[in-house]
C-alpha cells in the first residue's frame, strides 16, 4: 500500500495505524517521491493527501494511471468540496475522506476496497 501525505505527524500517525492492521506500508513525504520509487507500481492501493506543496493527490494518481497502475485510490484533505469530489471521482478515486476522520472509517473503506489485510510492496 502506498501512502502520500506531507505533513510528518498525520504520515506517521497514519502508518502506524495501518501497519498495526496489518497493511504494508510504503509512506512517502511528496507525491513526486512516490512516483520517482519503481515499486510504487506495484502497490495494491493508494492513500493520497490532496494537498501537499509538490503535486496534489489528483496529479500524484494521474501519474500512476498514466503507467498503468489500476488499483484503488483513497484520496484524504482537510479541503472538501463539490468540485473536489467530482475531480477525484474523474481522476479515478474509489472515495474521498474528509480530515479528520476517525480510524475505523479509513480502516473500514480499506478493508472494502483490498481486503483484511493488504499485500503490497516491500
Amino acid at each position: 500500500m502506498l501512502l502520500v501525505e506531507d505533513d510528518a505527524g498525520v504520515r506517521r500517525s497514519l502508518q502506524l495505524l495501518l501497519q498495526a492492521k496489518g497493511f504494508d506500508v510504503r509512506a512517502y513525504a511528496a507525491g513526486a517521491a512516490l512516483l520517482a520509487d519503481p515499486l510504487a507500481d506495484k502497490a495494491c492501493c493508494i492513500v493520497a493527501d490532496y494537498n501537499m506543496d509538490d503535486l496534489d493527490g489528483l496529479d500524484v494518481l494521474s501519474g500512476l494511471r498514466s503507467r498503468g497502475w489500476a488499483g484503488p485510490a483513497i484520496l484524504i484533505t482537510a479541503f472538501p468540496s463539490p468540485q473536489l469530489a467530482k475531480a477525484a471521482a474523474d481522476a479515478g478515486y474509489s472515495i474521498v475522506l474528509d480530515k479528520p476522520f476517525r480510524e475505523h472509517v479509513l480502516i473500514d473503506t480499506l478493508t472494502k476496497l483490498v481486503g483484511p489485510v493488504a499485500q503490497s510492496v516491500t
